[in-house]
């Protein structure tokens, strides 16, 4: 089984990472001072898919390899606790009409903010089961991620 890519696979990866560079550099300096949560959507969106990706390698990695698995696995845990931060920091952001800040009660009803514009909660709830399947709740609030075999 190789570890190399075949040649006619196609990475992506890279286009992710410069087109939040981009976003970054265009949106950030002269944009507002608060951020909205439309884009803390996007971010959590964008956070939940690279945890999906990781998920994915560490999974298939660590049978082969433990101790990439293992770095795998740990950079999978950081990635769904920023997101976790990020879905926080949108309940704690205030609605753009009417400038109020939403109860995070409004979370389990699943879409606090109306379908189908921003789907965070759901999003946010369908991966934290998941992790629930992939963590312990030990792994999730240790400030180290784990073993990490050399």
């Amino acid at each position: 089984m190789s570890r190399t890519p075949s040649p006619t696979a196609q990475d992506f990866v890279p286009f992710a990472t410069a087109a939040l560079d981009f976003h970054r550099a265009l949106n950030v300096p002269g944009g507002p001072l608060v951020t909205t949560r439309t884009e803390l959507d996007a971010l959590h969106s964008h956070l939940v898919s690279l945890y999906e990706l990781l998920d994915a390698h560490a999974g298939r990695v660590g049978q082969l390899l433990p101790a990439e698995g293992d770095h795998l696995r740990a950079a999978r845990t950081r990635i769904w606790q920023a997101a976790d931060h990020l879905h926080a920091a949108y309940h704690a952001a205030p609605r753009p009409d009417s400038g109020e800040v939403l109860d995070h009660k409004a979370c389990p009803a699943g879409l606090p903010e109306g379908a189908p514009e921003l789907t965070i909660c759901q999003r946010h709830q369908r991966t934290a089961y998941l992790v629930r399947r992939r963590t312990t709740p030990a792994d999730l609030h240790a400030p180290f991620t784990g073993l990490v075999r050399r």
